[in-house]
């Protein structure tokens, strides 16, 4: 059952890129993909459009009917066999095929070489080859999943985000109602900040979220009548963590007397984010009440449900029971007294 919220905090546009330059690719990827540029660096101002690769062996062969030349190339070990089993003119006709269309990039995998012929067709189409030294199936994968993290819908929330006990809790509210202090509180009580006051979301697969901090703000936060702190350097590196998935959003909202606040647990809410349903807690605070504590078992219960356990229904569960057999419990109009032996305290 998704309920609405008081706070708006959902009001937010999706972010979605439509491109990424090959510099851009090529700087982040870099180190972790072990790439190196070969040629065709005028052409590093190219666009990469799609977060799919594409495997050319079938361009290379002459036929480009399909050819998705938009993406980036991956030669692995069959195109460069291939390559390998023609002549020199076979291979630089082959290649000046290729290079007749707009490619990004192109990257070559498990460090093999390509003949300076090749090198300066892609020179000249301001191509850029990249040699990656990872084997096709690893690089394939790393760099798909970096695509994958570039391309995919993102969404800023206002909120505090907190690794309680392994899971990813969302607090959210307006501001000003006190998301920092309890994010606050958990740290100091041994639990892991993510991001404060600007949560970066990001879809990753189908029902997936991952938050983490902004490169500006991670990790820092903003106490009102104290001010900012650095979790990081007061709580040390125990204390947070760079992202974590979105488990369970809690909503913090004023005590409202007409409001309806679940008092079983059998009506599960969500909230969508991104079109993702997340577990959704709305969270009325009063005075007395210990949010910390009930964030911890908020947490914990999540973990109970994931691991097929619900309370809940569990209790509904005793209630049909007790119900059915009302008739074996009652002697005469009396209510039964439970009998616990030898108990005398």
């Amino acid at each position: 059952m998704a309920i609405e919220s008081r706070s708006g905090w959902r009001n937010t546009q999706p972010i979605q890129r439509e491109s990424i330059t090959v510099q851009h690719f090529y700087e982040s990827a870099r180190e972790r993909f072990g790439l190196t540029l070969l040629a065709g660096e005028e052409g590093l101002s190219n666009l990469i459009t799609d977060k799919s690769l594409h495997r050319p062996g079938l361009a290379l062969a002459g036929y480009v009917g399909l050819f998705t030349y938009h993406r980036i190339q991956i030669f692995g070990n069959t195109e460069i066999f291939y390559l390998r089993s023609l002549p020199l003119e076979g291979r630089v006709k082959a290649f000046s095929t290729l290079a007749g269309f707009a490619i990004p990039c192109i990257v070559v995998t498990s460090g093999s070489p390509l003949d300076r012929e090749l090198l300066d067709i892609c020179d000249e189409r301001k191509i850029p080859v990249f040699v990656s030294k990872f084997e096709t199936t690893k690089a394939v994968f790393f760099i798909s999943d970096f695509l994958e993290d570039q391309f995919n819908p993102q969404t800023v929330i206002h909120g505090a985000f907190v690794d309680v006990y392994g899971v990813g809790v969302l607090f959210v509210g307006r501001s000003g109602i006190g998301k920092s202090e309890v994010a606050l509180d958990l740290i100091e009580r041994g639990h892991r900040l993510v991001a404060d006051d600007v949560v970066m979301v990001t879809q990753k697969g189908e029902n997936i979220l991952m938050g983490a901090g902004t490169d500006l703000v991670r990790h820092f936060m903003e106490i009102r009548g104290l001010g900012l702190i650095n979790v990081r350097e007061m709580f040390g590196i125990r204390a947070i963590r760079f992202q974590k998935r979105v488990e369970v959003v809690v909503e913090l909202e004023e005590w409202h007397a007409d409001g309806e606040y679940t008092r079983t647990g059998l009506d599960e809410s969500t909230a969508q984010i991104l079109g993702v349903d997340v577990p959704h807690v709305r969270l009325p605070i009063i005075t007395g009440k210990n949010i910390t504590v009930i964030a911890e078992v908020i947490a914990l219960n999540y973990l109970l449900k994931h691991y097929g356990y619900d309370a809940s229904r569990e209790f509904a569960a005793k209630l049909d029971q007790v119900l059915q057999q009302k008739g074996a419990h009652r002697t005469a109009g009396n209510r039964v007294i439970p009998y616990f032996e030898h108990d005398f305290e």
